[in-house]
């Protein structure tokens, strides 16, 4: 027999504030921890209590809405949470139909003629589902159509993430109750009201291993983010930051490619106190967007190391490696064209400082032309904590992502950044 659905804990403490007197929640912790689950809930029970109500979902990317809320989350917690309720999600239009005619819409802003339509509607709720991801003068201007008068129910915005930076519009608002454009105080901070929810909290819905190893192994900055769900201090002078980052994450990159280059950083030892040698694949696609594929850095011998860039090469077929030669000179080459000797090669010196050859790539980023293809976590963690004033020597993966990127751009007959 079935065991009837518990909420936990943590999710019935959330449940309760999505009903108390906040207009604003947060919840924000680690990774699966239950938010988003308990959020649904809490907007299906508002669908449900206002007849012909209308509600939102929005994420920055349409196709993330669809597969995390759509065709997970949203109707798990409708059948076991609801299954008396009938409903039908219409993908088509991205809406779900509940028979009391209350609507739950999912809007992914990267939609731009469907995320138009929020401002063509109005709605009793908006959930913003992994905010952290999102501009706040986009939130702002979702939040203008926080305006359908609904019996029953008072008009609430929900919110989810995990933790970014102490800079980001999530904290300045939530935690320190002030706008982040002009930090001033809000003018009424008790509207915003902030739980923090944790793995720990859904450990009984978790598969085994999950906290202590899956989450435990992680680099120390994302075990802050997804396992201990906290605020996370900003280096001072970081081209990157979580925001940054966040905003340039895809499901997958575009099949057409026209250009692929596997940027190497090379360790000249193996030892247990050797660099990484960084591995990073990257293309471009037609309209100049660059997509960062892989991220195969490994702490191997040279000869192992570069079976591994071969492998990748084959694996992606990639049109160029491009390696830097500081340390190595000819060898990398020669270890190379030992396992293949048809690989197209070119050497890259870092003839000019560390700031001047990745502050361009950072530039990239701002402007939305770097994407990455998926998560990668230790690549990530290098970009958020290099600061070029404060560290001596840019990380490895960085540094392989850098000369990927920086051969995409490179203008012909020409390397722009050395």
């Amino acid at each position: 027999m079935t065991e009837p659905f518990r909420y936990t804990p943590a999710q019935r403490r959330a449940l309760a504030a999505a009903g108390g007197r906040a207009g604003h929640l947060l919840l924000y912790g680690g990774s699966r921890s239950g938010k988003s689950f308990a959020l649904c809930c809490a907007l299906i029970v508002r669908a449900l209590k206002s007849p012909g109500s209308r509600h939102a979902v929005i994420r920055r990317h349409c196709n993330a809405v669809h597969a995390s809320i759509g065709l997970d989350t949203l109707p798990k917690a409708l059948r076991l949470r609801f299954p008396e309720v009938r409903w039908v999600y219409r993908r088509s239009e991205g809406v779900f139909h509940l028979a009391n005619r209350s609507e739950i819409w999912l809007i992914g802003l990267d939609d731009e003629p469907r995320a138009e339509k929020i401002l063509g509607q109005e709605f009793s709720t908006l959930y913003f589902n992994e905010c952290s991801e999102l501009e706040y003068a986009s939130v702002q201007t979702a939040l203008t159509r926080l305006a359908q008068n609904s019996p029953g129910i008072v008009n609430r915005a929900f919110y989810d993430c995990n933790p970014t930076g102490r800079g980001h519009w999530t904290f300045r608002v939530f935690v320190e109750k002030t706008d982040p454009v002009d930090r001033r105080p809000l003018t009424c901070p008790d509207n915003y009201l902030a739980l923090q929810i944790n793995p720990a909290d859904n450990r009984d819905n978790l598969p085994p291993g999950y906290i202590e190893q899956t989450l435990a192994d992680l680099p120390e900055r994302q075990r802050i983010r997804f396992l201990r769900g906290e605020w996370s201090d900003e280096v001072e002078g970081a081209l990157w930051d979580h925001s940054a980052i966040a905003r340039c994450r895809e499901l997958r990159a575009p099949e057409e490619l026209t250009r692929i280059v596997i940027g190497v950083d090379p360790a000249v030892t193996a030892n247990a106190g050797s660099d990484l040698t960084g591995i990073v694949a990257a293309g471009i696609d037609g309209a100049g967007v660059i997509h960062v594929l892989r991220d195969a850095s490994c702490r191997k011998a040279p000869l192992e190391w570069a079976a591994e860039v071969v492998r990748l090469y084959r694996e992606l077929d990639a049109d160029l490696v491009a390696g830097e030669v500081n340390n190595g000179g000819d060898l990398i080459e020669s270890l190379l064209r030992q396992l293949a000797d048809d690989l197209n090669f070119r050497a890259v010196r870092a003839t000019r400082g560390k700031i001047l050859r990745a502050e361009p790539v950072a530039a990239l980023y701002s402007r939305g032309l770097v994407r990455h293809a998926g998560e990668f976590p230790e690549l990530e963690e290098q970009m958020l904590g290099y600061s070029p004033f404060a560290c001596a020597k840019s990380p490895d993966r960085l540094d392989a992502l850098v000369w990927a990127v920086s051969e995409l751009v490179r203008p012909a007959g020409g390397f722009i950044l050395a």
